[in-house]
């Protein structure tokens, strides 16, 4: 399993500029860190974000939630979902909103979209198998998990020319062609932009360890093993719908993350349709 050193994170931060950590989640963090939070005055500071509020309105009362009710304000939402909960919806939505399109080289609007795309299929996949994970974590990991993608696109102009080289080379995946380029990969960068935005330790693991085939076999928290591997199935997934071949890694990965979840193929063909007819009705 993948473990970095102080010095391996030096470099990554020296010369690398990464989106620093939106006030709104300060202040987030800040309340929660309180012995006895107060729900109102967490809804109080997301409502004082506009895009935020609506942002979070939105996934909550999106099919993915299932609610019985639509939620109409922040307030309600925070009760339904609880503090921890509304705070990484919020954190999701900042992500999205901290790089400018003006200072990268790759089509944010196409990035996000695979990102929520993603997202999307985790929370379909941990509804699906009743994972013990919290719905709000899977969402958050299946968005941010990739985030050093976007960081690498903003500080290295010809990260593009390293995209297209690896989606046409099948046989060695996207983190082997960023260490021959840039010396890091994103991976790494992305688990720096989570720790320094103070996302929880498990996520940061896992968007460090992504494309490790070792991590399920040495991961002992259960908890963390399902998210792991549901988010691994829903990179696949999604990566066939389009492009019409498996991720580069999922063979490698595969009978580990079915084990996980303890599918077999019929439960993990099952999976399969239910987010093809899921993407369909979206569309």
């Amino acid at each position: 399993m993948i473990d970095l050193d102080d010095t391996v994170l030096s470099d990554v931060k020296h010369g690398f500029s990464l989106p620093p950590k939106p006030s709104l989640i300060t202040e987030l963090q800040n309340a929660l860190s309180d012995s006895n939070p107060d729900l109102n005055d967490v809804a109080t500071i997301i409502a004082h974000d506009v895009g935020a509020s609506a942002a979070v309105l939105k996934i909550i009362n999106s099919p993915l939630y299932g609610l019985s009710r639509t939620v109409t304000d922040v307030k309600q939402a925070v009760v339904f979902l609880g503090l921890s909960a509304i705070t990484t919806l919020v954190t999701s939505f900042l992500l999205k909103q901290s790089f400018e399109q003006s200072k990268c080289c790759i089509s944010l609007e196409r990035f996000w979209d695979n990102a929520s795309d993603i997202a999307d299929s985790i929370m379909v996949i941990g509804n699906k198998i009743k994972a013990r994970v919290p719905i709000e974590n899977l969402h958050l990991l299946g968005l941010f998990h990739d985030a050093g993608i976007a960081a690498m696109a903003v500080n290295y102009p010809d990260y593009m020319e390293t995209l297209v080289a690896a989606n046409k080379d099948y046989d060695k995946i996207l983190v082997a062609h960023e260490e021959k380029k840039y010396q890091t990969n994103h991976a790494v960068v992305g688990y720096f932009l989570a720790t320094s935005w103070n996302l929880p330790k498990d996520i940061c693991q896992m968007i460090l360890c992504h494309h490790d085939p070792e991590f399920l076999p040495q991961c002992k928290n259960e908890e963390q093993q399902l998210a792991f591997a549901a988010l691994k199935m829903a990179e696949n997934f999604v990566h066939i719908n389009k492009r019409f071949v498996a991720s580069p890694d999922w063979y490698l990965m595969k009978s580990d993350v079915l084990k996980a979840l303890n599918l077999d193929e019929d439960d993990y063909q099952d999976i399969k349709e239910d987010l093809e007819d899921y993407f369909l009705e979206e569309q």
